[in-house]
């Protein structure tokens, strides 16, 4: 839908436009026109600019417009484009509706070369053509694709510059015990001193942080040590709440040490950042520590043992399963599994393990706590009955060119051989010749009508695998089970000592697995 920001005579030249466009043949190609925007405030790229601008390209090109992927306030450099509300969807769930996709101005579509790569890949994969109307970007010409690879080389380039100049920038942080770039970690803050900018030890974050510590060696979990901190209205360091995971990024950081540190390639970003060393092989300390080495030591040894929230177990499978799907009927949140350990009087350990919901702790909920196998068994053998014989189906995209092509041969050559058939036609002298003729037609003809109309367009096919559900799940383990019941939507509600399995409407569409192009490439 258009917003108030059109004006009448905006309004009157898109329909202008559109009575243009709607005269264009049936099989004109289709286009989608991509518009995006970062902030509302820039009039010379306004998003109705940008739209009427796209639509006078389109009709230059010869494209019937079938769609308008409006993304406003959404960041080329952050967010991709197959991961952008309104285009997102196009790319993913709607590709055989468009043949095109048009877009303003190359940093209006991305702005990361990378995903510019892989944008012109799935192209190349799906049939597709990417064009901008103010830059020379068009897969559907030579010059285009040779500005398109100018373009990426130019950017491969810088990146190599880039990396240089950065890879000298921490050289020479060797040499210096000044805080150069960056923002600190949680803990610590920058000062201007006489010698340039310095690293300094926040007071406020270091008690925080110093009480965080003595908690965790007292045993507390970090789920509730996030609620104490919230509830006393402790800001997390990016001004919202704490919770475990962004907690536990802080912990890990050997910089809380006050030792100068680097973030990992892209490629390694799940690992921990890492310590700088000097020339003689020593860490760079840039301020005073607020964890010692042995105190950092036993943080991570205290971390490693938690086995709260979907971690693993000393033998490395998940503790709690189902998250997402098993759920607490009194409150809603997630079910999870929580070991406990007490030593007996004779030296033994007595290890119990409850499945308790995420707000069990807090009021109002106060649900009861399960034996964590029997509610996993109750929830496999509840999913077996209700879905173990639906079938697995896949989804592919399937192109219809080949079969277009082939129909239009085989009208050509109905149209030949009735044309010569026809009296006073070159096939129409009786004999063998004719006899020959009348075997083509027949046998063009039963070809023809044996293509499907809808095999000589782009679209979903949907293939069935020949397995069920529940030989599925035999087969690849209770982890497969998971991934498909959270795709299904699908929601196990335990209410004291009964249980509710919430299955959608809609559950097989959602259960049909769809290729993801971009995951398998990133």
């Amino acid at each position: 839908m258009l917003d108030s920001q059109w004006s009448d005579a905006e309004l009157r030249e898109l329909e202008e436009l559109r009575e243009r466009e709607s005269l264009l043949p049936l099989n004109a190609p289709r286009a989608l026109l991509s518009i995006r925007l970062s902030v509302l405030t820039d009039e010379t790229t306004s998003p109705v600019r940008q739209e009427l601008d796209l639509h006078r390209f389109a009709l230059m090109r010869g494209c019937r417009v079938v769609g308008v992927a409006r993304d406003l306030n959404v960041s080329a450099t952050k967010v991709p484009p197959w991961k952008r509300p309104e285009l997102g969807d196009w790319i993913n769930n709607r590709a055989p509706e468009f043949d095109q996709i048009l877009f303003w101005k190359l940093d209006r579509f991305v702005r990361r070369i990378s995903d510019l790569h892989l944008m012109i890949e799935w192209c190349k994969e799906y049939g597709k053509i990417l064009a901008a109307d103010k830059d020379p970007i068009d897969l559907d010409s030579a010059y285009g694709e040779m500005m398109v690879t100018m373009i990426a080389g130019m950017a491969r380039i810088e990146a190599a510059n880039t990396g240089i100049r950065l890879e000298s920038l921490w050289k020479y942080t060797r040499t210096v015990d000044r805080w150069l770039i960056g923002k600190p970690v949680y803990g610590y803050t920058t000062e201007e001193g006489p010698d340039g900018r310095k690293l300094v030890v926040h007071p406020f974050r270091k008690r925080v942080l110093r009480w965080i510590y003595s908690m965790l060696m007292r045993g507390r979990s970090m789920y509730k040590i996030t609620q104490i901190v919230n509830r006393a209205g402790v800001p997390a360091p990016s001004g919202g709440r704490w919770y475990a995971r962004n907690l536990t990024s802080i912990l890990t950081n050997p910089a809380l040490r006050g030792l100068r540190v680097i973030r990992p390639p892209k490629a390694q970003s799940k690992d921990i950042s890492r310590i700088v060393y000097d020339s003689d092989g020593q860490p760079i300390r840039l301020a005073p520590p607020i964890f010692t080495d042995d105190e950092f030591d036993q943080l991570q040894d205290r971390l490693k043992r938690n086995t709260k929230h979907g971690r693993k177990d000393g033998k490395g499978k998940k503790l709690s399963l189902f998250l997402g799907v098993i759920l607490c009927g009194n409150c809603g949140a997630n079910m999870y599994k929580h070991v406990t350990k007490r030593k007996r009087k004779d030296g033994s350990t007595r290890t119990n393990a409850r499945l308790r919901c995420s707000t069990y702790t807090t009021e109002p909920c106060g649900a009861p706590t399960f034996n964590p196998d029997e509610m996993y068994g109750a929830l496999a053998d509840t999913v077996l009955d209700q879905l173990g014989h639906y079938e697995v189906i896949h989804r592919e995209y399937a192109r219809g060119a080949e079969n277009l092509a082939r129909v239009t041969d085989l009208k050509a050559s109905v149209k030949h051989y009735m044309d010569g058939l026809a009296p006073g036609g070159s096939f129409s002298v009786g004999g063998f010749i004719q006899k020959q003729a009348e075997e083509a037609l027949q046998k063009f003809g039963a070809e023809l009508e044996s293509i499907d109309p809808e095999s000589t367009q782009d679209r979903w096919r949907y293939r069935p695998m020949g397995v069920t559900y529940s030989e599925h799940w035999s087969k690849l383990g209770t982890d497969q089970m998971e991934k498909d019941l959270l795709r299904g939507g699908i929601t196990f509600l335990v209410h004291g000592g009964q249980c509710e399995l919430l299955i959608p409407d809609d559950v097989k569409q959602r259960l049909v697995v769809k290729d993801d192009y971009f995951k398998k490439k990133l």
